[in-house]
Parts: structure tokens; sequence; C-alpha cells
């Protein structure tokens, strides 16, 4: 090796470590890739509880970011190829029932799912009218994407100028079939939906800006998207046979179901849905829009 070369070693090494470092603080540090599903960097899930599960589910999954977590994983490993669910989205729970501060910043956050709740959507606690605008503000960012399930379909209804109310055909309970539109087929990837009920409130109509997905005979307004703003179901795909019946019995039991409801939907509980599809699409439009 000649006395030359000998001391331009140290300097060729310094310069391709420095390189190297360089490209791996880019990769960290590019925004572009923040908010992509398989980067480095997971995208980044605020889920808005909107109320707590009954006792035995409590027990099980703790809050409803719980059960709405168990669910992406099983969509998750659905995917092409199979994926774990950490890998995709790192999940937050926020309680912007009992806690108005409790809300992430929108800048921290990729996309919200507001869950279900027994509470009524049209109603004008100061918590229902923070949520409301909290999701209007997260929708008209443009960046931030908002899932409504239930619930949380009727507040993004709201948010974006639907009527929401209650429906003069009492309650839709249990599992129940869905007409999906050309749209609605094509995102749920399923020709009918079959997706579990717990409402009594609706969407009235469609927002005018809104692509409908599907609806039904007891409520027209089952599904709505805006393509990389938001996507909504009436139904629950997140509710399984033991959490339905938890809540049939518990609602039953205070009179809230009659004999007759109880019993006719205590037989559609147990029926196959279509949870995990409608998981697989949230996790789909979370990624792409």
């Amino acid at each position: 090796m000649s006395p030359i070369f000998r001391r331009l070693l140290p300097l060729l090494l310094a310069l391709l470590i420095f390189i190297y470092y360089r490209s791996k603080l880019l990769s960290i540090t590019n925004p572009s890739k923040l908010t992509k599903m398989g980067s480095s960097t997971a995208l980044r899930l605020a889920i808005l509880e909107c109320d707590s599960p009954q006792p035995q589910t409590r027990a099980q999954f703790g809050g409803y970011t719980g059960v709405f977590t168990a669910l992406l994983a099983s969509a998750a490993k659905t995917l092409t190829p199979p994926q774990e669910l950490s890998s995709l989205v790192s999940i937050t729970a926020h309680d912007v029932v009992n806690d108005l501060y409790s809300y992430p910043a929108l800048e921290d956050v990729d996309a919200l799912l507001l869950t279900g709740s027994r509470h009524t959507a049209f109603d004008n606690d100061p918590w229902i009218l923070k949520l409301v605008d909290f999701t209007k503000r997260a929708i008209d960012s443009g960046r931030v994407k908002v899932v409504g399930v239930c619930f949380g379909h009727q507040i993004v209804g709201r948010a974006v100028g639907a009527g929401v109310g209650k429906s003069k055909k009492g309650w839709e309970v249990a599992v129940t079939e869905v007409d999906l539109t050309d749209k609605g087929k094509e995102i749920f990837a399923l020709d009918k939906m079959r997706i579990h009920q717990m409402h009594h409130d609706i969407v009235q109509n469609f927002p005018a800006d809104a692509i409908p997905l599907g609806g039904n005979a007891f409520c027209p307004v089952q599904g709505m998207y805006f393509p990389g703003k938001y996507i909504t179901v009436q139904g629950h795909p997140e509710f399984t046979n033991e959490i339905i019946s938890e809540i049939l019995f518990n609602r039953h039991t205070v009179g809230i179901f009659t004999d007759e409801e109880y019993e006719d939907a205590m037989k559609r509980a147990p029926v196959p849905h279509d949870g995990v599809a409608v998981g697989r699409a949230f996790l789909k439009f979370m990624r792409e829009g």
C-alpha cells in the first residue's frame, strides 16, 4: 500500500460513514414516509372512545380501543401478504366523553376512528358538540382520515351537514343485511354486507358530497364515503356474538327491548357477519384514502 493511499484511507472511511448515517437520517425525517403503511413509521391512529363497553366485554378488552384493535388485527392477518397490525398502525385511546382535554393534536395523527355509543349523536351536550367540531376540523384538514362506526357514523354525518335523528322504525339490532352500492361492493369486496347493528338513531340523508355505500329498508344510510376524507358504517363490524349478546341481555333486563325483540335478536346474534372485511376496508382507507 502506497504512503499516499495510507494517508487517504481514514478520510475515505470517514466519508463513507458520513454518507451512510446521513442517508439513514434522511429516511427517518422524510415526511412522506410518516403516514405510509409499511414504512418504518406506522400510521398514527387515534381511537376516540365515545362510550365504555359492557362489564364482561370491558373485562376482556378494556375499552373500545381494545375491541377495535382486535378487529383491525384480525383484518391485517387477511391482507396479502398477512401483516401484524403493529407494523401498520400505532394506536392511541382517547376518552372523549369524560375528558374534554383528551383529544390528540391533529398534527400528531394520521387517522381518527369514532366508536359507537349509547349516547345520542344529535344531542347538544358539551362533549358531543366538541366531538362534532373536532371531527369537522379533521375532515376539513384534508390530511387526517376519519372512520365512523354507528354513533361515530352519525357524528360524521352531523359534522358534514346531514340530518341525524331517531328512526320511526324502532331498533335495528344483531346481524342484518345491507344492500351495497357499486362503490360499496368495490370498497368492502362484498356483494352484500352482513353486519351487527345496535341503533335507534340514523343519519337521515346522504351528505351532498358523500358517495353512498349501502342501505336497507330499515336504514337507507348504512355507509358513506368521501375519498381521502371519511368512511363510515352504521353497523358494528367490531361486535362479536358475545359482545352483542351481552348488550342485548342487559338492555332487555332493564326494559329497553321487549321479550319478542330480545328473542328475535338473540337468534341472529350468532349469524356469521362481515366485520373483518369491513375492518380490512378501514385499513385500506387509512392507507390509501
